[in-house]
């Protein structure tokens, strides 16, 4: 991979071409991302820069770039940034790359507040093993008057989620709190949210290699079965809803039923079926805590 001598439109169209004779999904879009991300550059510069001869640097960062794309590392990880719910967010090794299933989790969440009064009320949602804080951040920004608090036992995970706070401008609705899931808060929350870690711990090593070589491990590991994380929160969750709160928790392929049943042994209703994403998988599952 030796981009040197070539044009920025040149080097775009020799990287997706290598791609897609890798097998790289969307190869075309990836190229557009990484040279971007070579000459710091938008869609708008590319193009502007479209006939310009790449510099030395300019070549050897995209052949790097290239290098480990092909490896299977996600255009994320090497960019550093990633879009969730119109928010960029910075990412670090101890996070997980905010994925489109997970916006599932915020439609659901809204769904559940809509049902309660208008979302510029007051309102206090936690959310625990934030990672780089994108279900927090993105639930405040569309409750304009909400308050979050972010737990991680990962402090450089919280330090992550807290420069996303401050790059879109939430950091002064957002506390971060270093603990193992709820461990160290206290009750009076109105959502509880969650995308904790599910996969058995014998499926990992079949997990593609774009999650298994490079999301952190304890962000993955859910236990023998899948479930340690959902036999912690429901309770935690039962304890520090108000009356009237809502709990919601990512899941993974067929966890749904199973994870229903322990919120509903902890104490919680089910206000409404598992809320599908958009591959037709049961992603969030709800629960609720019985009002007064």
């Amino acid at each position: 991979m030796d981009f040197t001598g070539q044009t920025v439109e040149a080097a775009r169209r020799s990287l997706t071409n290598l791609l897609r004779a890798s097998l790289i999904d969307s190869p075309e879009l990836d190229a557009r991302l990484l040279v971007g991300a070579a000459l710091n550059f938008d869609l708008t510069g590319l193009i502007s820069a479209a006939k310009r001869t790449l510099s030395p640097d300019e070549a050897a960062q995209l052949a790097q770039f290239a290098a480990r794309r092909l490896y299977g590392e996600p255009i994320a990880r090497i960019t550093g940034i990633k879009e969730f719910w119109g928010l960029q967010f910075t990412l670090s090794a101890d996070t997980l790359v905010p994925r489109p299933d997970t916006e599932t989790i915020v439609e659901a969440a809204l769904e559940c507040l809509d049902t309660r009064g208008p979302r510029s009320r007051a309102l206090r949602i936690a959310d625990l093993g934030t990672g780089s804080g994108a279900i927090i951040l993105a639930l405040l920004s569309e409750l304009p008057n909400a308050t979050g608090i972010a737990t991680d036992i990962n402090f450089a995970a919280l330090r992550a989620a807290r420069g996303n706070a401050e790059r879109n401008g939430l950091a002064h609705r957002t506390h971060f709190v270093a603990c193992d899931y709820a461990s160290a808060l206290h009750e009076g929350f109105d959502l509880i949210v969650s995308n904790p870690p599910y996969i058995p711990s014998a499926d990992i090593a079949g997990l593609d290699i774009e999650v298994r070589a490079h999301d952190p491990m304890r962000a993955l590991d859910g236990g023998s079965d899948g479930y340690d994380a959902y036999r912690i929160i429901a309770p935690e969750a039962a304890r520090l809803l108000s009356p009237g709160g809502f709990l919601v928790v990512e899941v993974g392929h067929d966890q749904s039923d199973t994870v229903a049943d322990l919120i509903s042994e902890a104490g919680l209703d089910l206000p409404a079926p598992a809320k599908t994403d958009l591959g037709g998988i049961r992603r969030a599952v709800m629960g609720l805590k019985k009002p007064r």
